[in-house]
């Protein structure tokens, strides 16, 4: 009994020392090792298993897949099972699905594609090149994403502001006080307070005595 209870600590040790590693870091996953992204056009077959490669890995929040690949393949990512098994973003959504770009618009230009990971649970990414030919013929995989450290700051940053549009040329300023708290006309004016009244009507009756007189 006690060996069996030594055996069991030392595994729950073990376990969470393998834990701790694992979430020590973010991780860089070269998509097919040194096999890279690509598609053999001639047999049309991947150049290996994705799926396999994909089985063999843990992926994180936060952690990126770099692709290593030419302008013939694509890079699709999406968080929507159905776009994934069409092997088309016909009818995908801009909210699930992304398409990313190497920059250039050649054919077999090489580049390397950087996709970070930033939805937890179900990933799927494949290529629709070729009509689709290219996913339907093995450059496609899964996979599920953990949480793991979360997302980096770099990563996590929040929302833009929502664009407000700035008003137009005709749109009208509301009025401005001045540090006495009596507004300011918009023509530039000043307008008449308290005091100024009883002086200008002092003024005038004043003058209608002068005239009686």
């Amino acid at each position: 009994m006690t060996v069996i209870n030594a055996l069991f600590s030392w595994t729950v040790v073990a376990l969470l020392i393998s834990t701790a590693a694992a979430a020590t870091e973010y991780t860089n996953h070269t998509v097919g090792g040194a096999a890279g992204w690509f598609f053999h056009t001639a047999t049309n077959t991947s150049v290996t298993n994705y799926t396999s490669w994909a089985a063999n890995q843990t992926f994180n929040l936060g952690d990126y897949l770099i692709f290593r690949t030419d302008t013939n393949e694509t890079v699709i990512q999406t968080f929507n099972e159905t776009t994934f098994q069409s092997c088309s973003t016909d009818d995908a959504s801009d909210n699930d699905t992304f398409h990313y770009y190497g920059g250039s618009t050649a054919f077999s230009k090489p580049h390397t594609i950087a996709v970070p990971l930033t939805e937890e649970g179900p990933n799927y990414f494949f290529s629709d090149a070729n009509d689709g030919i290219q996913c339907q013929n093995g450059l496609a995989f899964g996979i599920s994403v953990n949480h793991g450290l979360g997302l980096p700051p770099s990563l996590n940053q929040p929302p833009p502001s929502p664009f407000i549009e700035p008003p137009g040329p005709d749109a009208k300023s509301p009025p401005v006080k001045n540090a006495g708290g009596s507004p300011l006309l918009q023509n530039g004016a000043l307008s008449l307070g308290a005091d100024a009244r009883v002086v200008l009507c002092a003024l005038i009756f004043g003058a209608a005595a002068f005239l009686r007189s």
